[in-house]
């Protein structure tokens, strides 16, 4: 009896040591993958619905430029009862009837090559125009990509922009109503120059002329004054 006992307790002993070894590879295995993939590249988008800046000029995370001629930007954080995400939105408020007249404002806190930009607008006036535009690929104030849509043309549009001079890439057709909230999407990775207008995908183009990495930034066209929400950068740089 006592040697059947012994052997028992030896077996029992015996299968322990075995589950514990069965099951140490798959413990390891699972921490090494879970360390894996916690450094892998996100892709989650930045979020800046302007909520949290007080009222005023725009904050020193954004510079702004004046492409072409006229008076000078003017960039404010204002309070407004139609905006989508909380009381407070982004406003280009100065105005001046010269065709060729661009107020920027420039991202400074996201350089990347490959991003993804969307933002929520509303042109409210302008004689001249009324338009909203995303840049990318800021290298200064005369080279960059934009695309803008315009509600007096009812067009959103691909420019580059060389020595300070708007070269038309691509151009579509496309009811942009002045007053109302529309969304702007621009993707730029690598060549591909992708944007989308109120959920609609309008073009996917080729362009070669700018494959640096650059900044991020919104623009207005002369006269127009114009409101800005929700403004989500992407970084797609891997």
């Amino acid at each position: 009896m006592k040697h059947v006992l012994c052997s028992l307790h030896a077996w029992c002993v015996g299968s322990v040591l075995f589950l514990f070894t069965f099951n140490l590879p798959m413990r390891v295995f699972a921490q090494s993958e879970s360390s894996s993939s916690s450094q892998s590249p996100s892709t989650e988008p930045t979020t800046i619905d302007f909520e949290h800046f007080e009222t005023g000029p725009a904050p020193k995370d954004f510079t702004p430029f004046l492409g072409g001629f006229g008076k000078d930007s003017a960039w404010q954080i204002k309070s407004e009862p139609s905006a989508l995400s909380g009381t407070k939105v982004l406003a280009q408020t100065s105005y001046d009837q010269i065709d060729n007249r661009f107020p920027m404002l420039v991202y400074n806190d996201i350089t990347a090559k490959n991003v993804r930009v969307a933002v929520q607008f509303k042109t409210l006036s302008g004689k001249i125009d009324q338009a909203a535009g995303i840049i990318v690929r800021f290298q200064d104030p005369n080279h960059f990509y934009v695309v803008r849509a315009n509600a007096l043309e009812d067009t959103v549009q691909l420019y580059r922009l060389v020595e300070g001079v708007h070269h038309v890439v691509i151009s579509r057709n496309v009811h942009v109503e002045s007053g109302k909230w529309h969304s702007l999407d621009v993707m730029i990775d690598d060549v591909h120059v992708i944007a989308f207008f109120d959920g609609q995908q309008l073009f996917d183009v080729r362009d070669e002329t700018f494959s640096a990495a650059g900044k991020i930034g919104l623009l207005t066209k002369s006269d127009g004054v114009t409101l800005f929400d929700d403004l989500q950068v992407t970084v797609l740089d891997r």
